[in-house]
């Protein structure tokens, strides 16, 4: 399994549903009336730490996680369904950083701790909610309000912030060295490499014995 300590991350909470204009005249009721639903509320996006993590490799290959959008209102007072909420998996140790880099939201430090990181739109209300005894046939009703969208930045621990117990959060990764640092580092192991396989060659040598003959001669004559 490869590592990866950081990945950027756009989220986005689900939109409430629009509210219904509605009437409803039936046989056996004396007086009809509005009847409008509301809408449904839009899904939340969740993070939680789950066991058995240690990298943020699944963050590599998806960015975009969106909630379900919440259900429009329908008539006979029949309310939408709220969207699902949309939940991401994280290891112990995670930090949830804005788009800068720099504000931190949130800290996660026990396993099965969740955050709601953006919260869905409200539902919008049906034109039933407006009846009234002055408004007694509104012909209004309100849209859903929109979900919450971000780029958010997920980073685990270094060692600086480890606890005991937590090999997640001790996770250190080497990065390439830059500028002069990095070419005088290469320049240094390029020498090594070159003495020691100088070193191999003055080894595979024949020795020379006394007489002017190495050992290789005496077998061949």
């Amino acid at each position: 399994m490869k590592f990866l300590d950081e990945a950027k991350v756009y989220i986005r909470s689900g939109d409430g549903g629009n509210g219904c204009v509605a009437f409803r005249r039936e046989k056996f009721i004396e007086f009809g009336g509005p009847s409008g639903g509301n809408g449904g509320r839009g899904g939340n996006v969740v993070i939680e730490v789950a066991d058995g993590l240690n990298t943020l490799i699944d963050y590599r290959y998806q960015q975009h996680f969106k909630a379900q959008k919440g259900e429009n209102g329908s008539g006979s007072d029949r309310h939408g369904a709220n969207g699902k909420a949309i939940v991401l998996k994280v290891p112990v140790g995670t930090q949830i950083f804005d788009e800068d880099r720099e504000t931190l939201i949130h800290d996660f430090t026990d396993v099965g701790e969740k955050f709601v990181l953006a919260e869905g739109g409200n539902g919008g209300f049906g034109n039933a909610h407006f009846k009234s005894s002055t408004n007694r046939a509104p012909r209004n009703a309100n849209p859903g309000q929109p979900g919450e969208e971000r780029w958010i930045w997920l980073r685990l621990k270094t060692d600086r912030g480890c606890r005991p117990g937590r090999p997640a959060q001790c996770r250190q990764v080497d990065l390439p060295l830059q500028g002069q640092r990095g070419q005088a580092e290469d320049r240094r192991l390029s020498l090594h490499h070159a003495a020691s396989a100088a070193r191999r060659r003055e080894f595979r040598r024949p020795r020379i014995r006394a007489g002017g003959h190495s050992r290789s001669d005496r077998r061949r004559a």
